[in-house]
């Protein structure tokens, strides 16, 4: 284990909860969330949503406590996007379930479910190891069952300090601490994790490999920034910064500038929310020019347009085309027919005929690639293959079924 987790911890209840809500608890440093629905009140199909749409904007692991009964229940859950279930130990009939989703899914899926209305005993955690949990999340104080079995544990704690979590973030079998102390939306959970480390407490937060005095710094004592949206490679903005900015955009996460009209900090979006949350920074050959990849919140420039470098002073005739993220592209587009139909759309047609005649179309598609496939030339196959994909992107939009969730399935397999 490289690093003690810090997980928010939230309980559903009226449907609460919105995606941005856990979006906002990643951007601010959180290992994971532990969403709770002790009651079924809020409904598996509200929870899937929920999964989905947070998976789909993020890479947070997810841990969800539902009262499974079937592995039906927990399959849909997982396949929905969500890294772990934790499940009830209370009957025998859950010791069963847990048996039998572990062997369909592995271990590491699974954590135990331990409230504070349940004691822990030696037997308990003997009974949770055997049936092939991979560790548990417990509301409870006393953890000296979970040592002398090597369970690995998440105790949920009341406290979102250093000093109240270090105690349980030593012991060696405690991988991490739950809290929904932690879930507010402007807690300082990397500020937390830079508290820990007094403690000699290793998590995952940001530390620079190359001491800022190493930095080759303009006449100011500054050093230029290129600011990039990390997943789409757009340069936002160009901005610099003095030592306290950089220390204090590794503390927090979030970029820091100083502002060389106003000579002060400045916290990008702290007035007008659209913040930078750091995804890496990296540092030229000659040390004298940083590289930020972020996640971007509104707008990067205060004219309102997504990056400072809308105006064009020239250009010249090229292919724009982005191999990386045309099959976005292609969705989006498909995706925004069947949110505003369009008359005269081939799409919509499509929609519009349900999915028999997409599933028709799918399968006629993947025949026509057979048949180009015996021929020699090899333009008719490329073009049978565009047909193939074009028609199975309906079908993914037609069930909800996004690239995210196509990709993580073949990273994991691969």
């Amino acid at each position: 284990m490289k690093y003690k987790q810090i997980i928010p911890c939230i309980r559903l209840k009226d449907r609460n909860v919105t995606p941005e809500d856990i979006l906002q608890m990643d951007n601010m440093g959180a290992d994971g969330v532990f969403l709770i629905e002790e009651s079924n009140d809020v409904g598996e199909e509200f929870i899937i949503k929920l999964i989905k749409a947070v998976c789909d904007a993020s890479d947070i692991a997810l841990t969800v406590q539902r009262h499974y009964q079937r592995l039906e229940d927990v399959k849909k859950i997982l396949y929905a996007g969500a890294a772990h279930v934790a499940m009830d130990v209370v009957s025998s009939a859950d010791f069963h379930l847990m048996d039998e989703v572990s062997a369909r899914f592995g271990k590491e899926k699974i954590l135990a479910w331990i409230p504070e209305t349940q004691s822990v005993t030696n037997a308990l955690v003997d009974a949770v190891k055997e049936s092939g949990a991979g560790a548990c999340i417990a509301a409870a104080n006393d953890l000296s069952a979970f040592m002398l079995y090597h369970m690995p544990v998440f105790p949920v704690v009341s406290a979102n300090t250093a000093e109240g979590c270090k105690d349980f973030l030593k012991t060696e079998d405690v991988h991490g601490v739950v809290s929904e102390y932690f879930s507010g939306r402007d807690f300082d959970l990397m500020g937390l994790k830079v508290d820990l480390a007094a403690y000699d407490i290793p998590t995952n937060r940001f530390e620079s490999a190359i001491p800022f005095s190493e930095f080759k710094l303009n006449s100011d004592g500054l050093i230029p920034v290129v600011t990039q949206e990390y997943k789409t490679g757009k340069v936002l903005m160009v901005a610099y910064m003095n030592e306290e900015a950089f220390n204090e955009t590794i503390r927090s996460g979030r970029m820091t500038y100083w502002s060389r009209s106003r000579r002060e900090l400045w916290k990008k979006g702290e007035t007008s929310g659209h913040c930078q949350y750091v995804k890496s920074l990296d540092i030229d050959c000659d040390k004298d020019t940083i590289l930020a990849k972020v996640i971007q919140i509104g707008a990067a420039c205060h004219t309102g347009n997504e990056s400072c470098f809308f105006t064009n002073l020239t250009t010249r005739d090229y292919n724009a085309v982005n191999p990386m993220t045309i099959f976005d592209q292609v969705m989006a587009t498909i995706l925004e027919r069947k949110e505003h139909p369009k008359e005269g759309s081939y799409t919509n047609y499509l929609f519009d005929k349900g999915i028999d005649k997409i599933l028709k179309k799918v399968g006629e598609e993947a025949t026509e690639i057979v048949i180009a496939a015996k021929n020699p030339d090899s333009d008719e196959l490329k073009y049978e293959i565009c047909d193939f994909l074009y028609h199975m992107m309906v079908l993914m939009a037609e069930r909800d079924v996004t690239w995210k969730e196509i990709t993580r399935e073949l990273a994991e397999r691969h």
